[in-house]
């Protein structure tokens, strides 16, 4: 399809809470897009996001949708275990094709959906957006202008208390092992293990593992891993979902200095060094997948790479099938 003169038509599978504000609105902000439809199993809850959102066209079946031809591209945001399923089938139909994050629950299933779109020549992104938000960017030009000299180690702590869902013991699919065997760990650790491999370059040797302390819910609640990128920098991380508090810290040591910031939290970097210590606090757009839909046009429409791919997400599943596994 020639994308250069003319508007792309966006459809999302999976109009839930992630596609409200965080993602949905970016695709009908960015020129040259056009949200055209919406896809839920719940025929009444897809209208109703059609209606509040202006979308002309609402289906509860994603075959119509991914088969639409006026649709030339196509989000992907239900839960990570019907990525596949509805990637290939998209690839398949030949178009453009957004997958929510992580791309798949296992290293096999994103292999099989990154195989599919290279097989139709057709562009896969994935909404790891923290590639693409202008307070991780900052955070890499600090680090490859030298600020705190050269890097030596990577450390996360991501600590969360158990929430009153979990206590309750009901149905969640973000806790289900079938879906995510690392629970809360899938759903979260993706984002900052694929941000590290853009700000430090790709992991070359990693290891860990995952335990259920709580007996609350199929996947594990807690995991520890170690790594060490292809430039010699060696990280840790620990993710425990059963902690006292809630905390997210991240630490890049350098030889010359060390900046700290969070993933999730609304945090300044700091950035200290032998002589100084300041502060830089860079806030989030609204709809926080803004600027990752915008480098989406900028790929399709400019020739500008976008910075989170259908081959950097599989690392990234690379990466997290090392640390689970």
């Amino acid at each position: 399809m020639d994308t250069t003169n003319q508007t792309i038509r966006w459809g999302i599978i999976g109009c839930g809470n992630v596609t409200e504000v965080k993602s949905g609105p970016a695709y009908q902000k960015v020129k040259n897009f056009k949200l055209a439809a919406v896809m839920r199993r719940n025929e009444a809850l897809a209208k109703d996001y059609a209606q509040r959102h202006g979308v002309e066209k609402y289906y509860a079946n994603a075959d119509d949708l991914i088969n639409d031809q006026d649709i030339d591209a196509v989000y992907i945001a239900t839960p990570p275990d019907s990525h596949k399923e509805y990637a290939v089938k998209v690839a398949q139909a030949g178009k453009i094709c957004c997958v929510e994050k992580p791309l798949a629950p296992s290293l096999q299933d994103s292999q099989a959906i990154l195989d599919a779109f290279k097989a139709a020549d057709v562009p896969l992104f994935v909404a790891y957006y923290r590639r693409s938000l202008p307070r991780f960017t900052k955070v890499k030009y600090l680090i490859d202008s030298g600020k705190i000299g050269k890097v030596r180690h990577i450390s996360w702590s991501l600590y969360k208390s158990t929430s009153e869902l979990d206590l309750s013991k009901q149905y969640n699919w973000r806790t289900d092992k079938k879906v995510a065997l690392g629970g809360y760990f899938d759903d979260l650790a993706s984002h900052g293990l694929d941000l590290f491999a853009y700000l430090l370059g790709d992991y070359h040797k990693v290891c860990g593992m995952g335990n259920n302390q709580q007996d609350l819910y199929t996947a594990f609640d807690t995991v520890t891993a170690c790594w060490q990128h292809k430039t010699g920098v060696t990280g840790t991380g620990n993710w425990n979902f059963g902690s006292y508090s809630n905390s997210d810290k991240v630490s890049i040591v350098g030889s010359k200095g060390e900046l700290n910031f969070s993933v999730f939290d609304e945090t300044s970097i700091k950035i200290k060094t032998a002589t100084s210590e300041s502060k830089i606090f860079i806030e989030h757009p609204e709809n926080v997948q803004l600027h990752h839909v915008e480098n989406m046009q900028k790929h399709l429409l400019h020739g500008e790479k976008h910075p989170s791919s259908g081959e950097t997400a599989t690392h990234t599943s690379w990466v997290m099938d090392q640390i689970l596994l």
